[in-house]
């Protein structure tokens, strides 16, 4: 136990006796608080108290417009917990040049939208396809080469082994400004099927190497999904209003070519994730150039912009019919719900409440055995029977407080928890930690010490004391915080990658009597 104690201090960085406080933001334990448990000059205890684990609702709803979507998400995954996910993305696109001059006698000869999606960098298949290859270059001509492929796995939540048919449509939808909010589960009015192509999970990359000597001739760029689209459609919509005003600028062409959404066939398979801001358009065509007399037909082409000037939405469906879900105790911050169902991407969240009861206990271990407490730290299990599969286990998380002001107790408000405020500097601190991730069940601990500190110790004993906010609950979500351009600091509490998560699990709740049922680890010192 007394090796516990210490393990606890220099994991938190703090210790505290009787009405001293004592911070260390190094990794180091204090040496001071260290010795007050070494040589019996101290008792340490760790000791389990009830909390309330309770399911919040979020209507299947989440803000995912661009400045939400670090990554897009697409595909579609069924599983009997949760429902049937579905999630579909729109995008404005924007001319790269305006008022452009395509030449004369334009003809669209194809057309391709270029999706990039995160893949396994570690896991290539290597293929030469032409080991005959001729290449020509401007300065050797005709050169001797291979055109070799890499393929890689896209990274996938969900069913590995599917097929998606991915399908563009135009959209209808004005998708207004770049920094206008939007919800996952608005509709849009959805236009021309514009093209599809099978996809069986896996992007590839074309290199061209020279037979003599190795040397690369030509090398792809970043590995990505190309889609052909409807070649007529871009000659009438584009090159047809050559000199007209839909093309003329910016606020002309979006509301005349108002967006795309890319979306999957299929109701079940798995998500995938992609780079909004890397996606290309592509329009190949010919024209009429004179020179000299003559006249030939060459060929270029005219790329769009799809990059962070322009509206994205994430747009995601859900069915959760005959799911577990779907009868789940929401809610019920007196009792507590026995599962816990946390998933990203607007699916629900995790409430965990400290009763009046705990409160008043750990109040009397304060006043009566002069307990200190060193460390407070929510545990929560995977479900072992409802979450028993070959699904990754989560690794991100974020971790806030809602709580009221008591000047206006008729607001609630929610914000970071007091441990992510005070030690977020500390390179010893973490909002949790993970055990277990390859077994089942696997286990979470949610670090909340000075929170509790707060609720138990007196003002005059407590620095961090704040008797104008009044704690509710913690609320767990599915994601993780995330930082300024800077790397080093948090950009707010609303800046998460749960608009993007496409993880979920099922966990223990508030059971009377299982071991795994979410509680409260408390470490404390009595002198």
């Amino acid at each position: 136990m007394i090796h516990t104690i210490k393990k606890a201090i220099t994991v938190f960085s703090m210790v505290v006796f009787g009405s001293v406080l004592l911070y260390n933001c190094e990794p180091d334990a204090d040496t001071l608080g260290e010795q007050l448990f070494l040589d019996g000059a101290a008792q340490g205890n760790e000791k389990s108290f009830d909390v309330t684990a309770f399911n919040i609702n979020n209507n299947d709803s989440i803000r995912s417009d661009a400045s939400k979507l670090t990554y897009a998400v697409l595909g579609a995954f069924s599983e009997g917990q949760f429902g049937m996910q579905k999630a579909s993305y729109l995008t404005q696109l924007r001319l790269s040049t305006y008022d452009p001059d395509f030449g004369t006698n334009a003809v669209v000869d194809s057309v391709v939208l270029v999706m990039k999606p995160r893949y396994a960098t570690d896991s290539v298949t290597t293929n030469t396809v032409d080991d005959s290859y001729t290449y020509t270059t401007a300065a050797d001509g005709s050169v001797n080469a291979k055109k070799v492929v890499n393929t890689y796995p896209v990274l996938k939540f969900g069913k590995a082994k599917k097929t998606f048919n991915l399908r563009v449509h135009e959209v209808n939808t004005f998708l207004k400004g770049v920094s206008d909010s939007a919800k996952s589960n608005q509709t849009f009015d959805i236009g021309a099927d514009l093209g599809s192509k099978l996809f069986k999970g896996y992007v590839s990359s074309v290199a061209i190497t020279k037979d003599d000597g190795g040397a690369a001739l030509f090398t792809a760029s970043t590995p990505g999904i190309r889609i052909p689209l409807d070649k007529t459609f871009f000659q009438s919509k584009i090159i047809a209003k050559k000199d007209q005003p839909e093309l003329q600028d910016a606020s002309n062409f979006i509301r005349y070519f108002k967006g795309l959404r890319i979306s999957v066939d299929e109701q079940d398979g798995y998500l995938f994730q992609f780079s909004p801001n890397d996606m290309e358009l592509i329009m190949y065509y010919k024209y009429d150039k004179t020179e000299n007399g003559t006249t030939t037909r060459p060929q270029t082409t005219y790329s769009f912009a799809l990059g962070s000037a322009n509206t994205h939405i994430g747009q995601y469906q859900y069915d959760r019919t005959g799911s577990a879900w779907a009868s789940a105790t929401i809610g019920n911050q007196n009792n507590g719900a026995p599962k816990l169902f946390l998933q990203g991407m607007g699916g629900p969240s995790i409430g965990i409440k400290i009763p009046d009861a705990t409160i008043n206990q750990l109040k009397q271990l304060y006043q009566n055995d002069k307990a200190a407490i060193i460390s407070a730290k929510v545990r929560i299990y995977t479900d072992p029977t409802d979450w028993n599969n070959n699904l990754s286990k989560p690794k991100e998380f974020t971790l806030l407080q809602r709580y009221t002001d008591t000047t206006a107790p008729t607001k609630t408000l929610t914000g970071f928890t007091t441990d992510l405020l005070n030690l977020v500097g500390s390179s010893a601190y973490t909002i949790y930690k993970s055990y277990d991730l390859d077994k089942n069940p696997a286990y979470y601990d949610f670090v909340v010490t000075q929170s509790i500190k707060k609720l138990v110790e007196p003002k005059e004993v407590n620095s961090a004391y704040d008797d104008k906010k009044e704690l509710l609950y913690f609320r767990i979500d599915m994601g993780s915080f995330q930082t300024n351009s800077d790397g080093t600091s948090l950009a707010g509490y609303k800046f998460t990658t749960t608009p993007y998560n496409t993880n979920r699990a099922v966990f223990v709740g508030s059971q009377a009597g299982n071991p795994n049922r979410v509680q409260l680890k408390v470490i404390y010192g009595t002198k």
